[in-house]
């Protein structure tokens, strides 16, 4: 018998497929999934562009300079200092100051800009008066701050609005969508239980937001290493855990797809209009942080969070609700974790095995 029910979840599965992926419907959960890469992209022409003029900057100088040359600028340093150093600089920009004197004129203060590379860092250097008052040093390839930007697109942006909306572009319809079409009579005339059914187009919708949503974190990952140098990336990558949190992400994405799918599976069986569980869901996952300890284990957001590789620092002087958005109350270990999602979306699908069995089709009322 089991192996019968197997054989029928493979053919709707592969009957869901085609309408899973190429439903005119759904064609925004591409787009949606494609946003942070493309943000990752306008990012990466940005620092190339930055990285050409760096090196087009460090081609005009006198001479080479290598960044401890750079470092070693400092405040109170005259003018003939830093061209003793660096040599005279690329670029220079020159303008005047009025300051008020003691004796209610104005005297006229120089002010100078040069400006440095070495190729990949940025030094800017302002003297008054030939005297350095500020000496900005910018490194090119700042991989841990991108790293940041990273965790924040997704905890903020890809796992609470991507995959949820995605998720309820493709869960919801699964049922939902075969209403509207007049077509889940013919499923239900078919010789196979109705618990299999759910299986199938469960399984079905999980493998579509599960390709799609990882192999856009996937592209993204990549986007965001692929800009620096071969050095850097190794670097990051295979001594400073890069590879693990790329895994991680990966995790967390197919989690999310598990355990929102179930929700959204549920409700498209429940409810008429998708809009007010959707509305419902996302105020939950929203207020997750102010809830009870107790109750916020009955959401998906909390595991989730547990899961991220990165954590989003709060400096003094971060909100309180932005901290509580980034932080769980309570650390949650990895294994329950992953255990909780599973379970909260295993108890959600036992919900909808026993709605499927006593549902009735009317299409006259849709």
């Amino acid at each position: 018998m089991i192996r019968l029910w197997w054989a029928q979840v493979r053919a709707v599965v592969r009957l869901e497929m085609k309408k899973t992926f190429f439903a005119r419907r759904g064609l925004w959960i591409y787009l949606l999934a494609l946003l942070p890469l493309l943000l990752f992209l306008g990012h990466n022409f940005q620092v190339s562009r930055q990285h050409a003029k760096l090196r087009r900057i460090a081609s005009l100088s006198e001479r080479p300079s290598s960044y401890q040359d750079l470092l070693s600028i400092q405040p109170g340093m005259t003018s003939q200092d830093v061209i003793s150093r660096l040599g005279n600089p690329p670029e220079r920009f020159r303008w005047q100051e009025r300051r008020p004197s003691e004796d209610d004129s104005f005297v006229a203060v120089p002010h100078e800009s040069y400006r440095y590379s070495d190729g990949s860092s940025d030094l800017w250097v302002d003297l008054a008066d030939g005297k350095v008052t500020n000496a900005n040093l910018r490194d090119g390839d700042d991989l841990a701050e991108d790293t940041m930007v990273f965790a924040g697109v997704f905890q903020f942006f890809y796992l609470r609005l991507a995959i949820f909306f995605g998720c309820l572009g493709v869960f919801m319809n699964l049922f939902r969508g075969e209403i509207l079409d007049k077509s889940l009579h013919f499923y239900f005339l078919a010789p196979i239980r109705r618990e299999v059914l759910m299986v199938g187009k469960f399984l079905a919708g999980l493998l579509a937001t599960c390709v799609i949503f990882v192999t856009s974190e996937l592209l993204q990952f990549i986007v965001l290493t692929s800009n620096y140098s071969s050095n850097a990336r190794d670097l990051y990558l295979y001594q400073n855990h890069g590879l693990a949190a790329g895994a991680a992400y990966l995790g967390v994405t197919v989690l999310a797809c598990i355990g929102y799918g179930a929700f959204f599976l549920a409700a498209g069986m429940l409810f008429r209009n998708p809009i007010l569980p959707a509305a419902g869901i996302l105020i939950w996952e929203a207020i997750n942080p102010f809830l009870p300890t107790l109750l916020q284990k009955f959401s998906v957001i909390y595991y989730l969070k547990a899961l991220c590789p990165v954590d989003i620092p709060t400096p003094p002087g971060t909100p309180p609700l932005l901290a509580l958005l980034v932080s769980n109350s309570e650390p949650v270990s990895t294994p329950v974790a992953i255990l909780g999602v599973i379970a909260v979306a295993l108890f959600v699908l036992s919900v909808s095995s026993l709605q499927v069995r006593r549902m009735e089709i009317n299409y006259t009322s849709e």
